[in-house]
């Protein structure tokens, strides 16, 4: 049974070297400095932040959310030195069907560090015991091998492309999609 207001108060969630946590104005330098980045936007919806007003603008957009206990993300704030890297989030929630999609993006001097992995894997938990979801699913352009390996890391199976299934920027991408159930997580996190 879904409760009411489950995903109003977004919680402070710790992990190994994280703290996912509410992004706040004062994250906006740290957020710029992956968002203006061009490798980092190359596999999102979003065009790169041209300046720190847009990263204001984002920023402001997503405290709304939060206001209106609507879905927002967490920020990935490094313990070691105490800056944001990123976000992750539950971008879409389906609670009739029980169902979510992860979502997330990093700084690039973080990738290929695990860091990913251990924020996403923490909030699929999150989704599993809070929201009551039974499903949860991810999505990457076809091209982007980083996204599919955290999905991988994450214990996600592959169930397809779907092509031509995201217009962005003026062209029509072919999506990987993977998935996890809460049986399957349950059983990776007994091993």
């Amino acid at each position: 049974m879904i409760k009411e207001g489950t995903y109003s108060d977004l919680p402070k969630i710790e992990t190994e070297r994280l703290i996912l946590r509410k992004i706040t104005k004062q994250d906006v330098p740290d957020m710029y400095a992956y968002c203006s980045d061009p490798e980092v936007t190359r596999f999102v919806t979003w065009n790169p932040h041209q300046s720190l007003a847009d990263t204001e603008a984002f920023v402001e957009f997503i405290l709304n959310n939060y206001k209106k206990k609507s879905l927002a993300p967490w920020g990935m704030e490094y313990k070691k030195t105490g800056k944001i890297i990123g976000t992750v989030d539950l971008a879409s929630w389906n609670p009739t069907h029980q169902s979510a999609e992860i979502a997330y993006c990093i700084h690039q001097g973080y990738w290929g560090c695990g860091l990913t992995t251990e924020a996403a894997k923490s909030v699929i938990a999150f989704g599993f015991s809070n929201m009551d979801l039974i499903r949860i699913q991810a999505r990457c352009f076809v091209a982007n091998i980083g996204s599919e390996r955290v999905m991988e890391k994450l214990g996600m199976t592959f169930e397809g492309i779907i092509r031509k299934g995201m217009l962005v920027k003026g062209k029509h991408e072919d999506l990987k999609l993977y998935s996890i159930l809460k049986e399957e997580f349950e059983l990776i996190e007994m091993n």
